[in-house]
């Protein structure tokens, strides 16, 4: 099979997951917004006014790169993993894993289908923070990079998750008990310098650390950590899901009854 098909093959799983999460907007698209705004409104506007500045910004400002990157990895995580878990549920991924398509298209078709809806999300999340603070934009490649790479890696811990899960209760065990708290702790409100030398060490350890303040350097040119850390801990993640999800579609684990 030539290149010319496998694209084919990569359009039509990527248009797929496209129409789906656009087809049902008001239950993809619109609760991020709303949620967001919530959080503009309680922790920019009401606690930000009297915490004052952080990093030598106003505190909304400070936190909404971080409210962006909680929302792109929300949504990126979990357009994957209930999109793939109910192709395997209702069987039709057995006609995926038949056709001559290569595992790693199936596995760019899926993963192009969340970050497609998370940068929709962070898009739209973006838009309405214009509503609550001015955002300035530091570097615009950066953000660029950091948000795709971000789609990207939480797309395919979705995949995974999906993979194992046998029942739709299991795809939000791991959002639930995992993500949520890592994101929470991953600086989206807080600097770590305001953080003793152990729990600053401790909190390094958390991977969304290096994504949140990447995209905050990206629009304020300030960062707990360096761009070069971040995009390494951020790749070396990526390289490591993708090849346990790659082992996983092709050992057929959790997919072949």
């Amino acid at each position: 099979m030539n290149l010319s098909v496998y694209r084919i093959a990569l359009k039509s799983i990527i248009s797929k997951e496209i129409i789906r999460f656009t087809r049902i907007w008001v239950q993809t698209l619109v609760p991020p917004a709303i949620t967001m705004s919530l959080y503009f409104v309680i922790f920019g506007n009401l606690i930000g006014s009297r915490i004052g500045e952080m990093g030598g910004y106003s505190y909304m400002e400070f936190i909404v790169p971080g409210l962006i990157m909680m929302s792109v990895i929300t949504n990126s995580y979990s357009n994957v993993a209930s999109s793939f878990f109910s192709c395997k549920f209702q069987r039709n991924i057995e006609e995926l894993l038949v056709a001559p398509v290569p595992n790693y298209i199936i596995i760019a078709g899926f993963v192009g289908g969340g970050v497609a809806r998370g940068l929709l999300v962070g898009l739209i999340v973006s838009l309405v923070s214009l509503f609550f603070v001015p955002l300035q934009l530091h570097n615009v490649l950066v953000i660029a990079l950091t948000v795709f790479l971000t789609s990207v890696l939480f797309a395919l811990g979705g995949l995974i998750n999906a993979i194992y899960a046998d029942t739709f209760d299991d795809i939000s065990i791991i959002p639930t008990f995992v993500l949520t708290p890592l994101t929470y702790l991953g600086g989206v409100f807080y600097s770590l310098t305001l953080l003793g030398d152990f729990w600053q060490a401790l909190s390094k350890v958390n991977p969304i650390v290096y994504m949140v303040n990447a995209f905050r350097y990206g629009f304020l040119g300030i960062s707990d950590v360096s761009l070069l850390t971040s995009y390494s801990m951020i790749s070396a993640f990526i390289v490591g899901l993708y090849l346990w999800a790659l082992y996983l579609i092709k050992t057929g684990y959790g997919l072949r009854s």
